[in-house]
C-alpha cells in the first residue's frame, strides 16, 4: 500500500528542520494540553454539549476569517519573523487562559472570547508553520517533511492529553494552560536559532486583495487541487465533530472522567502518529490517491464503531484507528496540494486551503454540538460517518475521471 519507501526520519538530516521539528514537538504537547483543558473547562462550567460546539465555532470561525490575511502575510513578510511574533502572542493568550481558570467566578463567555483570540492568532500560525516546513528542506525531502510535521502535531496527542488528564485530575485546568505557555518557549528558542524562513519575501502585487485573488484563481484553474480541497472540506465538516464531543463520551457515556478523556485522546494520538510516519516513509507522490481512498473509507467505519462502544479500553483502541485513518487521509491530501503549489503563491494557496479546513471545523462542531443535544452523541457520529463514506466515493470517482481526462489530453498533444 505504501509503495517505495525511505527512512521516515530522512528530513531530520537538515539542521533547520531538526530545530524546527524539536521546538514544535514540545510546543504541540502544550497545545494539546490546552485543547483538552479548554474543552473540559467548558464542560465543567456548562454541562451542555452545545457549548462545546459554540466555543469551537467561535475559535475556528475567527481562524477562518483571518486565514486570508495570514496567507498574504506569509508571502509578503519574512515568514520566520512572522511565526516568532505569533508564537509569542499565543504564549500570552495561554497565560490569560490560566488566569481565567484560577478565577472562582469564571464564565463561559470569557472562554469564548479567549477562544476567538486563539483562533485569530492560529490563522497566522498555521499558514506560517506550513510555509516554514518548505523552507527547511529541499524539494526531494518535502513529502517526508510534511508527513513528519503532521506527526509532530498528531504525535503530541499521545503525551499532551495524557498529561492533561493527570494535571486536570490533580491540579486543575489552570496548570494545563500555564504549561502550554511555557512550552512556547521551546518553539521560540528553536525559531531564533534557525536560518531558514529568513529569505526575502515575495513582492506580490502590493495589494492584499489582488494577492489573495491570485491564489484563489490558481486553485480554481487547477482541477486536481480543487477536488482535493473539496473532499478534505467535506470530511472535516462531516467527520471531525467527534473531536468536540469527546468530553461527552468520556464523562457521560463511558463514565471515565477527565483521566479517561486523556487516555482516549492519547490513543487517538498514537494512531495519528502511526499514520503520519507511514506516509513519511513514502518516496514520491505516486499512489497517494489510492491510500487516501482506502483511509477515507476505513475512517468512518472506525468512527461508527467508536460511537457505539461503552467500554473505555475498546473506545481507546477504536479512536486510535480513527486517528490513524483520518491523519493518513488528510496528510496525503495536503502532500499532493503542497507538491502542486508554486513557491510564489505558497502562502496564499495554503491559507485558502486552511480556510476550507478551519471553515468546515467550526460548522462541523456547531452542527455536531446541537445534533448531540437533540439526538445524542452516538447518532451524531453515525450520521457524519455515513456522509464521509459518500464523500470518499465521490472523490474516488471524480479523481478517476480527472486522471482519464488528463491521459487523453496528454495523448492528444
Amino acid at each position: 500500500m505504501l509503495g517505495d519507501s525511505v527512512s521516515a526520519f530522512q528530513p531530520l538530516r537538515h539542521r533547520d528542520f531538526r530545530l524546527y521539528f524539536s521546538g514544535q514537538t514540545v510546543s504541540m504537547v502544550g497545545t494539546w494540553m490546552q485543547t483538552v483543558a479548554m474543552a473540559w473547562m467548558v464542560h465543567r462550567l456548562t454541562g451542555q454539549p452545545k457549548w462545546l460546539g459554540i466555543v469551537a465555532f467561535a475559535g475556528q470561525g475567527m481562524a477562518f476569517l483571518f486565514s486570508p490575511l495570514g496567507g498574504a502575510a506569509a508571502d509578503r513578510f519574512r515568514v520566520r519573523n512572522m511565526v516568532i511574533l505569533v508564537q509569542a502572542l499565543l504564549l500570552i493568550q495561554a497565560v490569560c487562559m490560566a488566569v481565567l481558570a484560577w478565577q472562582p467566578g469564571a464564565q463561559v463567555w470569557q472562554v469564548v472570547l479567549l477562544a476567538m483570540v486563539l483562533g485569530a492568532l492560529s490563522a497566522f500560525d498555521m499558514t506560517g508553520r506550513q510555509v516554514m516546513v518548505t523552507r527547511t528542506v529541499p524539494q526531494e525531502d518535502l513529502p517526508g517533511a510534511i508527513a513528519l510535521h503532521s506527526a509532530t502535531f498528531h504525535g503530541s496527542r499521545i503525551l499532551g492529553p495524557a498529561l492533561a488528564g493527570l494535571v486536570l485530575a490533580t491540579l486543575g485546568e489552570g496548570w494545563c494552560f500555564l504549561l502550554n505557555a511555557l512550552s512556547y518557549l521551546a518553539a521560540l528558542a528553536a525559531l531564533l536559532s534557525m536560518h531558514a524562513g529568513n529569505e526575502n519575501p515575495g513582492t506580490g502585487s502590493g495589494r492584499a486583495r489582488a494577492d489573495l485573488l491570485a491564489g484563489a484563481r490558481y486553485i480554481w484553474l487547477d482541477k486536481k487541487v480543487r477536488l482535493l480541497m473539496l473532499y478534505m472540506g467535506l470530511v472535516v465538516l462531516l467527520g471531525m465533530p467527534y473531536t468536540a464531543l469527546l468530553p461527552v463520551f468520556a464523562d457521560t457515556l463511558l463514565k471515565a472522567g477527565a483521566g479517561g478523556m486523556g487516555w482516549i485522546m492519547g490513543a487517538g494520538g498514537v494512531g495519528a502518529t502511526v499514520g503520519a510516519l507511514l506516509l513519511a516513509r513514502r518516496q514520491g507522490a505516486p499512489g497517494i490517491e489510492r491510500i487516501i481512498v482506502v483511509a477515507g473509507l476505513a475512517f468512518p467505519i472506525a468512527l461508527m464503531a467508536f460511537a457505539f462502544s461503552r467500554t473505555l479500553w475498546l473506545s481507546a483502541l477504536l479512536i486510535g484507528f480513527v486517528g490513524l485513518f483520518l491523519v493518513t487521509m488528510n496528510t496525503g491530501n495536503q502532500t499532493l496540494v503542497q507538491l502542486s503549489i508554486p513557491n510564489h503563491l505558497r502562502g496564499r494557496v495554503l491559507a485558502l486551503y486552511g480556510m476550507v479546513f478551519i471553515g468546515a471545523m467550526p460548522l462541523g462542531a456547531l452542527w455536531g454540538g446541537y445534533a448531540a443535544q437533540h439526538i445524542g452523541a452516538t447518532w451524531t457520529l453515525v450520521i457524519g460517518a455515513v456522509g464521509c463514506i459518500f464523500a470518499t466515493l465521490y472523490f474516488w470517482i471524480a479523481n478517476r475521471i480527472h486522471d482519464r481526462e488528463a491521459v487523453h489530453l496528454e495523448a492528444a498533444t
